[in-house]
């Protein structure tokens, strides 16, 4: 084995982050450092990007969500020790891999078809 994939295998994720997908609402918890005090901070928004970007270590996540008018976008990598949870609020129903169209709508016009999940299915 050659030095970057056992400097790669031990930077990934040890335990799954949780299972979700571009377009589903999803809540992200994350760790906040102040001082000496750590505390989870959840930011909760539309998953509007995943890439790979050629590796298992450098694959990240988009989130945007609007506040008071304003869109904000979060982006992180999958593998970061800061990502407590990610937290499915909504599953939403999309054709693209990326939402990037999103950015340039706004008040309903943002919102993403949800996923209607058949009875059965859960059971």
């Amino acid at each position: 084995m050659n030095l970057i994939s056992i400097v790669t295998k031990n930077s990934l994720r040890k335990e799954p982050l949780g299972d979700f997908k571009v377009g589903d609402t999803v809540d992200v918890h994350v760790k906040i450092k102040e001082g000496d005090k750590e505390r989870i901070q959840i930011f909760n928004g539309t998953v509007i990007a995943r890439s790979k970007k050629h590796d298992a270590i450098n694959a990240t996540f988009t989130v945007r969500r609007i506040v008071a008018g304003e869109g904000v976008e979060r982006t992180w990598p999958l593998n970061s020790p800061r990502l407590a949870k990610v937290d499915v609020t909504r599953a939403g129903r999309v054709r693209r891999a990326k939402l990037y169209y999103l950015r340039g709508r706004v008040g309903k016009a943002t919102k993403v078809k949800e996923q209607l999940v058949e009875a059965d299915a859960k059971a």
